[in-house]
This record gives structure tokens, C-alpha cells and sequence, in this order.
């Protein structure tokens, strides 16, 4: 998928360099922000399961942010969002998430779910101008300690 703003969005189907280079940058921020109790993303092998789509996105051709989206039983979820510090604000993280939208749809299903840290106020943001609204913990999230998720903000939306 190609934008007239130069974004550029991309399934990736194998752990490519820059999906791991933006990755390891993600982590990085998150590492510097909560503990690895706090922190639920799914490692770089299984963004490439069967039942997830990941998305690269490039701004002027040069890898940008990515994201991608889970498929379960009755929902779907938003997985590792993030969009380079030098690219924010420059309409990269709606067109991720535009396209994990789009992919949750074509997949059948009608509700997209997301787990964020309260410290991600830009993230947070995103996501409820974007009509997402704070919900439950859900799937493997409502089994966790209360200290596992202490930081955790989840929001759902229906598609």
C-alpha cells in the first residue's frame, strides 16, 4: 500500500533486518520505561506465526515504523506498534495502523483489540482519536499478575 505522503506499507513475511532493527529500537524505549514483567511483546519469530500479519512501514523508501496484527478466537489484536522517533508526527503511525485495521476486517473479524504501557501518551493518543476505548484486560492479559499489567492500558475497538 502506497500513500501520496511517501508512506509506504509493506507485509513482511519473514524476520527481514529492518523489521529486526526496528524491533530492537522499540524495545530499547520500552526497556527504558518498564520492567520486562511489564513488557508483553511478542518476540521477533513470532511476529511470523501463521495467525499474525506484520507490516513495515517506509517514509521517502526508508524503514520507518512497523506494526502488526493477531488473529484469535473472536478478536484481533494490534502487535508491536512503533514508528522511529525521526518519523513521528509525520503520519506513519495512522497509516500502520489504518493497514492492521484493514487486515483485521479482511480477516473477518469485527472487533481489534491492543495492550499499551501508560507511559506511551503519544500511543494512547493515537489510538482514541482513533476510536479505541479503554477496556478489560483480555486473552493472556487477564490471567497475569496484577504486577505484570500494573502498567498496562488496554483498549478495544469495534471495526
Amino acid at each position: 500500500m502506497s500513500g501520496a505522503d511517501g508512506i509506504t506499507i509493506e507485509l513482511v513475511t519473514t524476520p527481514t533486518p529492518h523489521a529486526a532493527a526496528l524491533l530492537a529500537s522499540l524495545d530499547r524505549e520500552l526497556a527504558a520505561l518498564y520492567t520486562s514483567e511489564q513488557r508483553h511483546g511478542l518476540t521477533l519469530d513470532a511476529l511470523f506465526a501463521p495467525h499474525v500479519r506484520f507490516f513495515v512501514a517506509r517514509l521517502g523508501g526508508e524503514p520507518a515504523g512497523c506494526g502488526g496484527v493477531g488473529f484469535y478466537n473472536g478478536f484481533a489484536e494490534v502487535k508491536r506498534m512503533y514508528v522511529r522517533d525521526g518519523a513521528r508526527g509525520r503520519g506513519v503511525a495512522r497509516a500502520i495502523l489504518e493497514r492492521i485495521e484493514t487486515a483485521a476486517r479482511e480477516g473477518g473479524q469485527a472487533l481489534l483489540r491492543l495492550e499499551t504501557g501508560a507511559h506511551q501518551a503519544a500511543a494512547l493518543r493515537l489510538y482514541e482519536c482513533a476510536g479505541f476505548r479503554r477496556c478489560p484486560a483480555f486473552g493472556d492479559y487477564a490471567g497475569m499478575p496484577p504486577s505484570a499489567v500494573a502498567t498496562s492500558v488496554f483498549l478495544e475497538k469495534n471495526l
